[in-house]
């Protein structure tokens, strides 16, 4: 079986990207989109796409804890790197009325901006929100029919944000959080009526280590998402083959990556 782990933050300071990399292809990873979420990481990105072009892709973009350090000068450089080999995806922006790292009305502005380069250049946006649904709705509403789909990155709502999201053309990210029995209650519910044709599977490590996985570890890995799935394929009665297929197809086609 082969996996595609579409979220992993190859950059954290936690991590020595070759040693995850590795551990992951030995997995049965075959291919890992490095998330990126503010200017100072895009040209390491970049670097480290060129030592693995075979298994990585990555995005450009600003987190919402960030959108306070944009300037004018990183919008142009955004736009720039779009079109470099192996960017995928304009994000991780979004919204995030939560910690308020950045200003809300800030948030906001970055991510319109965001959203019309992802328009301008048919570029998919990989996307964050906590605390901010409606506001983030509007957003996306704001661009309708025009987006190149997208991913809801780590999705940890309820049905009826699931089904605000497909209904706005996107794909749905599921991380260890759907294993997490003492707070997935919600997510666990609304997986079971997600089409398999929107499903994404990604670890979003090293956070949301998937509390099914033996042996446990400080931190998770691109190298535990067979734990993800064989979770979800129980929760889900849907095979683990069909499911780890679906999820990879999924994602090369939201991405464009070749299969």
């Amino acid at each position: 079986m082969k996996w595609f782990d579409a979220g992993v933050n190859l950059l954290d300071r936690r991590f020595n990207p070759d040693d995850v990399i590795a551990r992951a292809v030995e997995a049965g990873v075959d291919k890992l989109c490095m998330i990126t979420t503010e200017p100072a990481e895009w040209d390491d990105a970049q670097a480290l796409y060129q030592r693995y072009p075979e298994h990585l892709c990555y995005t450009v973009g600003c987190h919402p804890h960030n959108a306070k350090v944009m300037t004018e000068d990183d919008f142009t450089g955004l736009e720039q790197r779009l079109d470099c080999p192996g960017v995928v995806a304009v994000g991780e922006c979004g919204l995030d009325f939560n910690r308020d790292f950045s200003p809300r009305d800030v948030q906001e502005s970055v991510f319109r901006r965001q959203l019309a380069i992802a328009v301008k250049h048919n570029k998919p946006v990989y996307l964050h929100e906590r605390d901010a649904f409606a506001l983030q709705l509007d957003c996306l509403d704001s661009v309708e029919g025009q987006l190149a789909g997208g991913i809801a990155h780590c999705f940890t709502g309820n049905l009826d944000a699931m089904q605000a999201y497909l209904d706005r053309g996107l794909y749905i990210g599921i991380t260890g959080w759907v294993c997490d029995e003492k707070r997935g209650a919600d997510l666990r519910e609304a997986v079971k009526q997600l089409p398999l044709n929107r499903l994404i599977l990604e670890t979003d490590a090293p956070y949301l280590f998937p509390k099914n996985h033996r042996p446990k570890s400080k931190n998770n890995e691109p190298a535990f998402i067979s734990s993800i799935g064989r979770y979800l394929a129980d929760l889900t009665e849907i095979s683990y083959e069909e499911l780890t297929q679906n999820s990879y197809a999924n994602t090369c086609r939201v991405f464009k990556v070749a299969r």
